[in-house]
């Protein structure tokens, strides 16, 4: 059967071929300063849960101008790289002791006015942190600085909604169901503005799927999908461990499935079933998470070269519709932005003409060699909302955004 002609998602024109920007759907900006630093064995068990220890040491050393100066050259290199929006998944709330800023907003402003100084679209997803697993155990001593009762919560993201507009939306995290208790869930989302983009951790671990199985009597997506209205207006993060049914029904309700593919390898959580959910009709995208990788080519590369893995096949994405990987993969980020972000318009990036890379690329293949030509940074420009912020690769700020970047590093480092 002959291919399905479908629009072409590149488009050449004077500055070079434009295509898309990319939304990156799931971001902890704290965590780009600890990259490279949890890289060292600690016995035969290292895990996520091990990794979370060191994630811990990091963000009790944050305040809101040390916040802002990590998010400023993260989003400075998302937007060098191709990345257009953010979904910021929040949860460094407080002073690292628990208590309140003076400002309660202070660590969501530094976010904002990162994002604002940088010109990357920003969703901010305060997150709500209530318990410490599935059993309702108490938030540990470090885990305070993260907390909110449901009031407090609503009311933070009250005074966040305030200051939305054209590059600033506020949307709602559930940081996980076990830290989250259902009954708070409830009462959280029938307080919601019937827009309001939700977003979750779901089923990045086996032992979360285990102790859900053990305590609520389900796997998580499954107890999810039967006791929230998740639409499209929902983003679930991770959903690696899904077995057929919840494949099926995260598909059919038009949710999307936040993928993150270099932090899920770099963690050891596991494979996402790629293929499967493609069947079902699945909306995904990518996010850069613990920002080991700040490249949407590298999530979509591995993104693919996981399912390849895991397969022992070529060119999984493909289909008989659209048989280029990497315009399938960018076309399926593409169509996932608005539902995540809250955004309509994704801005637009164009990969530099003269690269050799692309020396003779058309229409048909230049997606393909973006995604899997090589490691050079291909992308030249970069606009958002009808501004140009990467001119020749280069972010309009990039000098005295990294100087600060490097005098709060020694302040986040010093201690060892």
């Amino acid at each position: 059967m002959p291919a399905v002609t479908t629009p072409p998602l590149a488009v050449a024109d004077p500055r070079g071929w434009r295509l898309p920007g990319v939304a990156n759907l799931h971001s902890h900006a704290f965590q780009r300063a600890m990259a490279g630093l949890a890289e060292r064995g600690g016995g035969p068990q290292d895990s996520f849960w091990t990794w979370r220890e060191t994630m811990y040491r990091i963000a009790a050393r944050f305040d809101p101008d040390l916040l802002h100066a990590v998010a400023t050259q993260l989003y400075l290199e998302m937007l060098e790289a191709g990345y257009t929006a953010v979904c910021e998944f929040h949860y460094l709330h407080h002073a690292p002791d628990g208590a309140p800023y003076a400002t309660p907003t202070a660590m969501s402003d530094a976010l904002v006015a990162a994002a604002r100084d940088t010109g990357i679209r920003l969703t901010l997803l305060p997150v709500l942190y209530m318990a410490g697993g599935f059993d309702g155990r108490a938030l540990a001593d470090r885990q305070r600085r993260f907390a909110h009762d449901v009031d407090g919560y609503l009311r933070l993201l009250d005074a966040l909604r305030a200051r939305q507009d054209a590059t600033l939306r506020v949307g709602c995290a559930l940081h996980s169901l076990r830290a989250v208790p259902a009954d708070a869930m409830r009462a959280v989302l029938s307080a919601l503005p019937a827009d309001t983009r939700v977003h979750v951790h779901v089923s990045e671990q086996l032992a979360e799927v285990e102790e859900c199985v053990a305590l609520r009597g389900a796997r998580p997506v499954r107890w999810l999908l039967d006791h929230a209205d998740v639409d499209a207006g929902w983003t679930l993060v991770h959903a690696t461990h899904l077995d057929a049914g919840e494949i099926a029904g995260v598909a059919g309700s038009s949710a999307t499935v936040a993928l993150c593919p270099t932090t899920e390898a770099n963690l050891g959580d596991g494979l996402f079933p790629l293929r499967a959910y493609l069947d079902a009709g699945g909306r995904w995208g990518i996010g850069s998470d613990s920002h080991v990788s700040v490249s949407p080519v590298e999530e979509l590369r591995w993104l693919e070269y996981g399912q390849r893995l895991l397969a022992q096949r070529r060119n999984v994405a493909a289909s008989a519709q659209i048989p280029s990987v990497g315009r399938t993969l960018l076309a399926a980020v593409a169509d996932s932005a608005a539902a995540s972000t809250g955004f309509d318009d994704s801005g637009s990036l164009w990969l530099d003409p003269h690269a050799p890379l692309l020396a003779g690329a058309t229409v048909g293949d230049v997606a393909d060699r973006w995604v899997f030509a090589g490691n050079r940074a291909l992308v030249r420009d970069v606009e958002v909302g009808g501004v140009r912020v990467v001119v020749d690769g280069v972010h309009r700020d990039r000098d005295a955004i990294a100087g600060r970047f490097r005098n709060a590093m020694a302040r986040l480092l010093a201690e060892g």
